[in-house]
């Protein structure tokens, strides 16, 4: 149950939340935790939990500063907090917010289950941040190695030359050169 107060220095209302309950995500809003601890979190294809973070008193949540979708915000404890536009936050520098935004979806990419989906994944987002169209698709303008790119995913050198192989058969993904990688239009 959320309760409101009002706070004397912001005139912004407190709210409480109870262990277990769901914070609402207010588009271009942010929580400000007072007091407690939550916990961020979206859940992946084949519907298993990915923590994204734990965050207490003092931090900053809310779906306004992540790009990961679904996305929930879960209290762990009794919560404090105060909703506050992101306009308001001459503070929270846009590069920050980026960071933030940026590190949760590596976190969910990483924690994909099946590696097939984190290299694609990986590859739609490089090409997304890095990519630059050309007639196929997106080339992925970065000379990545398939070791590199099994370090980003957590897996072997041998499981990503199998992998990539194997996008490359289903159309997904087309190597003109090595280490060049376009994603196709339907994927970019």
């Amino acid at each position: 149950m959320i309760l409101m107060q009002e706070t004397s220095k912001t005139n912004k209302r407190l709210h409480t939340f109870s262990p277990r309950e769901l914070m609402p995500l207010q588009p271009e809003h942010f929580w400000l935790l007072k007091q407690g601890v939550v916990k961020t979190c979206t859940w992946n294809e084949e519907g298993t939990a990915i923590t994204l973070g734990y965050w207490g008193s003092g931090d900053i949540v809310g779906h306004s500063l992540s790009l990961v979708n679904p996305y929930q915000i879960e209290c762990l404890t009794t919560v404090e907090a105060i909703c506050v536009p992101l306009r308001q936050c001459d503070w929270l520098s846009d590069s920050i917010c980026r960071h933030i935004q940026q590190t949760e979806e590596l976190l969910y990419i990483v924690r994909s289950e099946r590696m097939y989906h984190r290299l694609l994944k990986i590859l739609v987002w490089l090409a997304r941040k890095f990519g630059r169209e050309v007639e196929r698709g997106k080339l992925i303008d970065l000379p990545l190695t398939h070791q590199e790119l099994a370090e980003i995913i957590g897996t072997t050198r041998v499981t990503v030359t199998k992998l990539i192989n194997q996008l490359e058969q289903e159309g997904v993904i087309a190597r003109p050169r090595r280490n060049l990688i376009i994603l196709q239009s339907d994927r970019s």
